[in-house]
């Protein structure tokens, strides 16, 4: 029988324990945020008959598709969009595993998203809806301020009044003419000099092939906080010079790219990628409508050669919808799960006939024949879903009891 606390603390051996204490006390608050952090344990406990082997097309999914993982950002052209934003578990595998895992953050978020459990299986209707026809349709579109409505349309209106000079305000503190980033232990922990270092060589090296080096000269460095998952993964914010200090200085994200929980359980050939990040960032370019800005893949050096990292912006304009049946109408929350299906299918036809996934007929033709699947799937998600709140009960015993301790 699987030991959860045993699997969960191997699984994060080696990590931040400062971070990794935080993600373990997270884990303990309800199952949705246990989903969210132990994806790696969700596909352990995929049961055979929810892998879909010869049922389903293959192709890329982002692998950790839950509520929380579609927000805003802003892309590499300067405009803002609404996407799945989480592809540090993608990979190729029957599509309708990120289905699977959506769905079962449906079930699992429980009366914090809905009333009923009735209302629950609806809002997975709904979203299997938008996903079938979103594949039928074969076109993959996106969504921006210009043809978002409801929630979604809501948020993306509200980071127009969102600045840059605010954003580093609230991120950082004014030390003479410049900035240095605020150590809170909600948002930054202290680097060590030996990360700053680290992480400054890592920079350079990037900022010495780029038309502009100087934009990236680094400031300063810390340790960030971030996510219920990677927290405790080597992962840091870093204040670059950017047009100029103090209000035209940027902030960025880089975090170490780590294997793919699903791989161990996926019986398809998986590309021979340069790296992690190379892999996080290809998919990510892939499936998302535009990308991110400064998405980049960083590959270590000297020591940490075997290590990678993705880079990222750091943007104002990173938000989710929130989604609380106490704050937000049904109505409203379906709109926004309609959104999220589509997203899922517009992200696998733009990926569609790429380095072994179906072509885009073939998930055309599967989207056509959802009557023949979408019961057992959502037997599958009904299975996954109570899989997880035994899980978390169990865990939540062995945290009480100070189980969670380094790995042994």
């Amino acid at each position: 029988m699987l030991n959860v606390a045993e699997t969960i603390r191997n699984y994060n051996a080696g990590r931040d324990p400062e971070r990794l204490a935080m993600k373990y006390a997270n884990l303990r608050t309800n199952p949705f945020v246990f989903l969210r952090g132990t994806c790696h344990l969700f596909y352990e406990r995929l049961p055979q008959d929810a892998l879909f082997a010869g049922k389903a097309p293959a192709g890329w999914v982002c692998g950790d598709a839950h509520l929380e993982n579609f927000g805003s950002y802003k892309g590499d052209n300067r405009l803002v969009y609404f996407d799945l934003n989480d592809f540090d578990e993608a990979a190729l595998a029957p599509v309708t595993w990120d289905l699977v895992r959506f769905l079962s953050s449906i079930l699992v978020a429980g009366d914090g998203l809905c009333a009923t459990a009735d209302d629950a299986d609806a809002l997975c209707n709904t979203a299997l809806d938008a996903y079938a026809g979103a594949l039928q349709s074969g076109k993959a579109r996106w969504v921006d301020r210009d043809n978002a409505g409801g929630l979604i349309g809501q948020l993306l209106d509200t980071l127009k009044a969102r600045t840059r000079p605010a954003f580093l305000d609230k991120r950082t503190d004014r030390k003479g003419h410049g900035r240095v980033i605020r150590i809170d232990n909600k948002r930054a922990l202290a680097a060590t000099d030996a990360q700053r270092d680290r992480v400054t060589k890592l920079v350079d090296a990037y900022a010495a092939t780029q038309d502009k080096p100087g934009f990236f000269k680094v400031l300063d460095v810390a340790r960030r906080i971030a996510g219920t998952g990677s927290l405790g993964v080597e992962r840091y914010i870093i204040l670059v010079e950017g047009k100029g200090s103090p209000d035209g200085n940027y902030l960025l994200d880089l975090k170490e790219a780590l294997p793919s929980s699903l791989v161990p359980r996926l019986k398809l050939a998986q590309p021979a990628w340069p790296s992690q990040a190379h892999r996080v960032v290809g998919l990510q370019r892939r499936m998302q409508a535009v990308s991110m800005a400064f998405l980049q893949p960083i590959a270590g050096t000297g020591p940490d050669a075997a290590a990678s990292y993705v880079l990222r912006g750091l943007q104002p304009s990173e938000d989710r919808v929130s989604l609380d049946v106490k704050r937000t109408s049904p109505e409203q929350i379906r709109g926004v799960t309609d959104e999220m299906g589509q997203l899922m299918a517009w992200a696998q036809l733009r990926s569609s006939g790429r380095q072994g996934s179906a072509t885009a007929d073939a998930l055309i033709d599967f989207g056509g024949s959802a009557k023949t699947w979408r019961k057992d799937l959502m037997a599958a998600a009904h299975q996954c879903a109570a899989q997880v709140v035994k899980d978390w009960k169990d865990y939540c015993g062995a945290y009480d009891a100070g189980a969670m301790g380094p790995a042994r």
